[in-house]
């Protein structure tokens, strides 16, 4: 089996209630379980600043989906939710992030593990270490040592 963090994050319609759904539509994953789900965060948008605040959280599994596959049943929930690619950072149904699956090192045109930004991101960082406070990322080092750079990026928790 294989463990695996995914980011949620939404910011169209009631973003609260869709990511509660998507917890759900994770807990459906074949070959799955959710292990931990975080408390839902309210974040202010990065990059393209004229849009409402996202609601974030963050997902632990156990799956014996390799990252591949994995990647591709995550859009396929985005899809069922609504998702549609308009351009980065931009408003959103629903985002499902594959941040993390195991150890691995993957550097793909589709699939980058882990995610490259993650470390930079306190919408990420912050449910992450909620429910992984030891949680090392492959070549960064440890999540807790990178929540204070990102302190300042307005994150609450609900």
């Amino acid at each position: 089996m294989n463990t695996a963090y995914v980011a949620l994050g939404a910011n169209i319609g009631d973003p609260a209630a869709t990511v509660l759904a998507a917890f759900a539509a994770l807990a459906d994953l074949p070959q799955s379980r959710v292990l931990r789900t975080s408390s839902l965060y309210r974040t202010v948008p990065l990059g393209l600043r004229n849009q409402p605040d996202f609601i974030n959280a963050a997902a632990a599994l156990e799956t014996a989906l390799g990252a591949d596959a994995l990647l591709d049943a995550l859009l396929a929930i985005e899809t069922r939710f609504g998702r549609h690619r308009r351009g980065r950072n931009g408003p959103r149904t629903l985002d499902l992030d594959l941040l993390l699956h195991n150890d691995s090192q993957i550097d793909q045109p589709r699939l980058t593990v882990p995610h490259p930004r993650l470390h930079l991101r306190a919408f990420v960082l912050c449910p992450l270490a909620e429910i992984a406070p030891d949680l090392t990322i492959p070549g960064r080092g440890s999540v807790a040592a990178w929540l204070p750079a990102v302190a300042n990026q307005g994150v609450v928790r609900l």
